[in-house]
């Protein structure tokens, strides 16, 4: 494994998440993308400077386990707040409970054999199913191996776990390949961290401020020659900005 695909702490992990955003993020498990399929319906997004704990799809040991997923991946620092002040899990909540997460867009009827890493996904599970499946597993896991569920384990647990899952190293009892299930994860993530407010992740536009990304409003070509060698700031603008 490449230092760059491994998971760490503070500044080096957010700078991975950086990075993921900025090469493109790609979509190691094979599921298309919430941003690939038709969005989450704004009504149940959380709005720019708004907060709404509330979940549609998460059970609240399932909120506990993604909580604490998004915020050791996105620690409160000096760049951004924690991933749950951003809203990553609610993104992914909505979205699991959006056509994405059922599977609106994925060939559904086998047959299901065990496939090559260049063949994509090949599990009969739903995003949303696989995720249920994977927090289950994943929390069984970690009670047997470590005595608690995943979001009671202190940092260096947690990040061993973690590690331990991205490498393929973990096999569940009664669950996904470890490594799918962290693959989905990882993507669901960034895809929280960098999306647009109005999908419920991003709160502020948070994440975008701190790549200098300026949103949905592309009319910056003119300032290529005006602030050339200069430094420029642009305004942010999310969809709520401009709707």
């Amino acid at each position: 494994m490449t230092k760059d695909s491994k998971l760490i702490f503070k500044d080096s992990r957010r700078n991975l998440l950086k990075g993921a955003f900025i090469g493109g993020i790609g979509v190691g498990s094979g599921v298309l993308s919430p941003s690939q399929v038709t969005a989450q319906s704004i009504s149940n997004g959380k709005e720019s400077g708004t907060t709404n704990p509330s979940y549609v799809f998460f059970t609240p040991n399932e909120a506990d386990w993604i909580e604490a997923v998004v915020n050791h991946m996105i620690p409160a620092d000096h760049l951004t707040p924690s991933g749950s002040d951003l809203g990553v899990n609610l993104f992914i909540d909505r979205a699991l409970n959006d056509g994405w997460g059922k599977g609106d867009r994925l060939y559904l009827d086998g047959p299901w054999e065990r496939g090559t890493p260049t063949q994509g996904y090949q599990l009969p599970l739903t995003p949303a199913q696989l995720y249920r499946s994977g927090i289950a597993a994943s929390n069984s896991y970690c009670e047997k191996n470590y005595g608690n569920k995943f979001a009671v384990l202190n940092q260096s647990q947690k990040e061993e776990y973690l590690k331990a899952m991205q490498a393929g190293k973990i096999q569940f009892l009664n669950g996904p390949p470890s490594k799918v299930f962290f693959d989905l994860v990882y993507q669901t993530v960034v895809e929280g961290f960098f999306s647009d407010p109005i999908y419920a992740g991003n709160a502020n536009k948070q994440a975008w401020k701190m790549i200098g990304f300026p949103g949905v409003v592309a009319t910056h070509a003119n300032n290529i020659s005006t602030y050339k060698n200069k430094p420029y700031t642009a305004k942010t603008f999310s969809i709520q900005d401009v709707s």
